[in-house]
């Protein structure tokens, strides 16, 4: 059988930046790697000749060429191209025809890149160069495993610098490609799982239950894109059970934190109908960054600096009553068998006698409105330890996997 050589679309507009496309291509090839040059450019000539053209993007888009370039509306052609050259990369990957993505620019070409990239499943090699890449990228990665790299100059040209950073740019998606796959991990279910450091002992113990079951083990970090990135391979049906032992990302999104994974957080388990056991985990707290960023309205709170680049604040009585009432209200809705865990000695690392964090009153209100509003089909289970206590993983873990066991005795 003839082998296919690796082959990375390469997503440019070409009438802006044909010079730069053509030199990253010849860059790939160099490599050792074939490409497909995919133009998504619409108001200019061409300055390089694609595998699929401009029209052939817009009409999976929706439009014509013509049109698009007619309305002369930028914003509205980025989502057009966008998305037809999302959809017409996604097939050539379902077909086996591409092993990777690359795209560099700007705000829209990295709009562009990103929107064909997110398309693509995680695993696939995919490599941003931007301009933007040293800000915030939440927006263009979002929960996929997109590789943003900073162009340092503008993408304007080949010069001294960009020649560097393209050729090195080639080279990294190249070696991803080309990269040989150490063995196939065995596959086992997989059960998602949620950390923060200050829960980092119980999940710790946990996988190593859990494991020791059979059992596949992702951790996310419950730092917003963990939290979302969970939810989504939940939707996508990959995961048997769910430990959400960490659901500081709901605090976050209360008091305006930093690390908030949305109003939907929490929410996808029960939509599967798979089952989960839950916690409060590093509910004493609210993410911010250095001391100076924290909101004025809450200077007079308690705040911990975790480290120089972060500030934690405990959260209120008050807030914890909600927090309370809203976790109830998720998990009412679920579809599939759920276990509320409350560690009574503590949700963190920092919550305990003689750390900073300890608010006894704040969770001891949680747990009264949890209660006060969590259907009686809900488990709840009460264990006299800190979160972080052997105990506590260890109950934890073994409730999990007989609830999974159970669901299956069902079927």
């Amino acid at each position: 059988m003839v082998m296919r050589n690796k082959t990375v679309a390469v997503i440019g507009t070409l009438d802006t930046k044909g010079e730069e496309y053509q030199y990253l291509r010849e860059q790939i090839e160099a490599n050792g790697v074939s490409t497909l040059l995919v133009d998504v450019g619409v108001f200019g000539a061409r300055h390089a000749v694609p595998d699929i053209t401009a029209e052939e993007v817009a009409r999976a888009g929706g439009t014509s060429l013509q049109q698009l370039a007619d309305r002369k509306e930028r914003g509205e052609a980025v989502r057009v191209m966008g998305q037809g050259a999302a959809a017409i990369v996604k097939k050539l990957h379902e077909q086996g025809k591409i092993d990777g993505v690359i795209a560099m620019g700007g705000g829209n070409g990295t709009t562009l890149g990103t929107t064909v990239m997110k398309a693509l499943p995680i695993g696939v090699p995919k490599v941003m160069v931007s301009t933007l890449a040293s800000g915030n990228t939440r927006n263009y990665v979002g929960e996929t495993d997109i590789v943003m790299m900073p162009s340092i100059v503008d993408i304007a040209g080949i010069n001294r610098f960009s020649a560097e950073i393209l050729a090195n740019a080639a080279g990294a998606i190249a070696g991803m490609v080309k990269a040989v796959k150490a063995g196939k991990v065995e596959n086992k279910p997989l059960v998602a799982a949620t950390m923060f450091g200050v829960t980092t002992p119980c999940l710790t113990k946990a996988k190593e239950v859990l494991e020791a079951a059979g059992y596949e083990v992702l951790i996310f970090h419950a730092s917003g894109t963990g939290g979302r990135s969970m939810e989504q391979l939940i939707r996508a049906g990959f995961i048997e059970g769910v430990l959400d032992i960490t659901t500081t990302e709901l605090a976050d999104e209360l008091a305006g934190g930093i690390l908030s994974a949305g109003a939907e957080r929490l929410e996808a388990a029960g939509e599967m109908g798979i089952p989960q056991v839950v916690s409060a985990g590093a509910l004493d707290m609210v993410n911010f960054g250095p001391m100076h960023t924290v909101p004025e309205k809450y200077k007079n709170r308690k705040l911990h600096a975790y480290n120089p680049m972060t500030t934690l604040m405990r959260t209120s009585l008050k807030e914890n009553k909600k927090l309370g009432k809203i976790i109830a209200e998720k998990l009412n809705k679920s579809a599939g068998p759920v276990t509320f865990m409350m560690p009574l000695g503590g949700v963190s690392s920092l919550d305990m006698a003689g750390q900073p964090l300890h608010d006894p009153e704040a969770n001891a209100a949680f747990l009264q409105a949890l209660k006060s509003e969590l259907s009686e089909r809900i488990e709840l289970v009460e264990i006299d330890a800190n979160i972080n206590d052997e105990q506590f993983a260890i109950a934890a873990a073994n409730r999990l996997i007989d609830s999974i066991r159970e669901r299956k005795e069902k079927k």
